[in-house]
């Protein structure tokens, strides 16, 4: 086990198309789930946004640091560390990760740009 994931909640996360995210607000209340694809490298958990790293979802997790995520099977606290620009390894098994899972469509996901959105979700 490996930052608070099972090997069970690995699975279930890795089957899941994308996770629903709802970044928990200053007072602890929860903002609304969106979904967002996610994949899972060495034992973590990572998501990346395409676009708008300052707003929406991401730029509530960065600041909040904590969140809610389920899959079908799963829902579970977590805490939301943002990498930024990262390891090259980091980097490269992050967007190995992507083109495994989501192909082609995951272009958007492995540009430069996208890797400095890397956050990393660990169980709370």
């Amino acid at each position: 086990m490996t930052a608070g994931w099972s090997a069970d909640d690995l699975r279930l996360i890795d089957a899941s198309a994308e996770l629903r995210i709802a970044v928990r607000g200053v007072d602890g209340s929860l903002r609304r789930a969106v979904p967002i694809w996610v994949v899972t490298t060495g034992g973590r958990v990572y998501v990346r946004s395409w676009h708008r790293r300052d707003t929406g979802w991401f730029g509530r997790a960065v600041r909040s640091g904590r969140a809610r995520i389920s899959v079908p099977g799963l829902a579970a606290d977590v805490t939301v560390t943002d990498l930024g620009d990262t390891s090259a390894d980091v980097t490269a098994a992050v967007d190995a990760a992507y083109r495994t899972k989501y192909g082609g469509g995951a272009d958007s996901m492995v540009t430069p740009t996208a890797a400095t959105t890397t956050l990393r979700l660990d169980r709370a």
